[in-house]
């Protein structure tokens, strides 16, 4: 019960945030067509999907999938970037990365991108946030993804 009445709310989110704004994706799926910028999502903020296909209209944001390179294989969100949350150079890679741009960082379920936002932070970046239900909640919601 508490599961449907979840699912329910999402769909009616994702129906206003795709209703109140215009615009189209070719790459399908009903969050795909949010155009709007939302407002910058607070650091280490866990959003749920249509929160987070508003936060990537955002302009210089960098969407990180922390998941395995066969999961990413599998298929990912558009323009995704792939790093390992449990490689062990996953510090070493991030921490290369540019510490004051947004990311968007999203895994399976939300685990590992919880887990990446820690190590995220203490390398002293200062715009991260992660979606929460991962890439399952994305496409339950109708999100694009590629392969």
């Amino acid at each position: 019960m508490m599961r449907r009445a979840a699912t329910f709310a999402l769909a009616l989110l994702v129906s206003s945030a795709v209703t109140a704004c215009s615009g189209s994706s070719s790459s399908g799926g009903s969050l795909g067509s949010v155009t709007a910028a939302a407002a910058a999502p607070a650091k280490g903020a866990t959003l749920d999907a249509a929160a987070f296909a508003a936060a990537l209209q955002r302009p210089g944001t960098v969407v990180l999938d922390v998941r395995t390179a066969a999961e990413f294989a599998d298929g990912h969100l558009p323009a995704a970037i792939n790093i390992d949350v449990n490689a062990a150079d996953f510090s070493t890679k991030v921490g290369a990365l540019d510490k004051n741009v947004p990311y968007a960082v999203y895994c399976r379920s939300g685990n590992r991108s919880a887990t990446a936002l820690r190590v995220m932070e203490g390398l002293g970046f200062t715009g991260a946030y992660h979606l929460g239900g991962g890439i399952g909640a994305w496409t339950a919601a109708g999100g694009p993804t590629t392969k």
